[in-house]
Parts: structure tokens; sequence; C-alpha cells
């Protein structure tokens, strides 16, 4: 898409500079400027922020003015808790912790980190379409996360039987660790509480205390590391706003320093 873009800008250009030719050499050394400028922004944004991006128009265009404030707010909280200071970052130790997976199999993060280091990212829940399009991402990226050395988890709050059916519906490769209350969540500093606006939105279009088995309305950022073998957070990517996620070449450099 980000190809065709810059294909469709820079053609475009090329044409209005074709009926300029009786200007001045100036007028024509601007407009090659502006053809410059207007094809680096078009393909400034990765891959993944621009599926991401698909997304957040999509629901601009169908949700209510009402809907969008209590959304907007909800980001203004999570800002507003200081979550983003208090979460771990990079230089941080990185809490052990042993979870079952989707086939109620024990992972511990330090077993894994004796392979290598690991990419420990979370999830909001499979009723997440930004989660769903990163997962999905991520999977695609897999082969390379593999081949620079590292591991990949993914931990949700969601309950086992739910991050089973999101591991089986976007086919998974990777681990995904169900974080049951937050508990490991909490140890990294990357829960956060909704605010009543959003958790009520949520507990009525698909029940998030189903999903999560508790009706604390508490998730997680989608919040991810690179740990590296001895266990300190190499690097972090912490946002308040869950429609941003890390950009995977971004993880993969990080991995690479390690080396």
């Amino acid at each position: 898409m980000i190809l065709k873009k810059k294909i469709l800008i820079t053609a475009t250009l090329v044409l209005a500079l074709s009926s300029c030719n009786s200007k001045k050499k100036e007028d024509v050394d601007s407009k090659e400027e502006t053809k410059k400028e207007v094809t680096m922004e078009t393909t400034n944004n990765s891959p993944l922020d621009s599926l991401l991006n698909i997304k957040k128009e999509e629901f601009s265009k169908k949700a209510s003015e009402e809907k969008k404030q209590i959304y907007a707010d909800g980001l203004t909280d999570v800002k507003n808790s200081g979550i983003l200071n208090k979460a771990l970052n990079v230089g941080d130790k990185a809490p052990s912790f042993t979870l079952k997976n989707a086939l109620n199999k024990p992972v511990s993060l330090y077993d894994e980190l004796k392979k290598g280091p690991v990419i420990l990212t979370w999830y909001r829940g499979g009723w997440c379409p930004y989660c769903n399009i990163t997962l999905n991402f991520l999977q695609e990226k897999l082969p390379e996360f593999k081949k620079a050395g590292a591991t990949l988890i993914a931990l949700t709050p969601e309950k086992p039987d739910k991050s089973l059916s999101t591991t089986e519906k976007n086919k998974l490769e990777f681990t995904v660790l169900s974080d049951l209350d937050n508990k490991i969540g909490k140890e990294y500093g990357v829960v956060f509480t909704l605010t009543k606006g959003v958790a009520s939105i949520y507990e009525e279009a698909f029940g998030l205390s189903d999903f999560n088995g508790n009706k604390d309305n508490e998730l997680p950022l989608a919040a991810t590391y690179v740990i590296d073998k001895n266990g300190i957070i190499q690097y972090a990517f912490l946002d308040e706003d869950y429609r941003k996620r890390a950009e995977p070449n971004e993880v993969i450099k990080a991995i690479e320093k390690l080396k």
C-alpha cells in the first residue's frame, strides 16, 4: 500500500512539473523539493503502523462522537496515572515468572533466557482488533526473531481457554501465556484500571469480565520488552495508547545489539 501511494504521489507531481516548463528554474526546484518531502512522509510509517492506522481510521468513521470522547478520556486517564514512569524500563531486572501456556504447560522466563534473549510482549485480548493485527504481524516476523536468536513470548490477561482461541484463530506459533489477574503484568508495572466509561462499553460489547475471569476492569499496556540472557531489559516500548505497538524491526535491532 505504501509503495502504491509513493508511486501515485510521485507521478502526480511529475505531471505537474511537466506542465510548468515555462516557469522559472527556482519554481521547478521548489516542486522537486516538495515531491521529496511528500514521498518521505508517505513512506515514513512502518507496515505495522499503517495497518493499525487503517483500523484507527475505520473506528473514527463509524464510532459516535460520544464513544470517541469516552475512549479519548480513557487514554488521558492512563497517561495521567503515571504508569509510563512506574513501569519497568531499560536497565531494570526482569522479574522471573512461570506461567502456563494455552496447552496448560508451564513456561519459565528464565528457562527461556538460558537459550537466548526473550521478546516479552503483552496483548489485551482476542477481542481487541489492534491486538489481532499485531499478533498476526508478529507471527509473520517470527522467522526473523528466531534468526536473530530470540524467543517471542506473549502475555495476556485472558483465561487459558480464551488465549487458546486467540492462538488458534491467528495461527500463532509462538508462546502465549495467560497472566490471570494480571499478576505478572503488575510486577512489571504495566497494568492500569479502565475508566468506568470504557469498562462499561467493553462489558456491554463483548463481556470483558468473561474473557479475564474477574471484574477488576484491569488491562495491561501493549508493552514490549527485549530481555537479555542476564535478565536485564535492553529495550522497552511503553505507550498509553493501545493503538500504538512496538515496531518489529526496532525490536530486531535491539536484539542484534546484544550479539
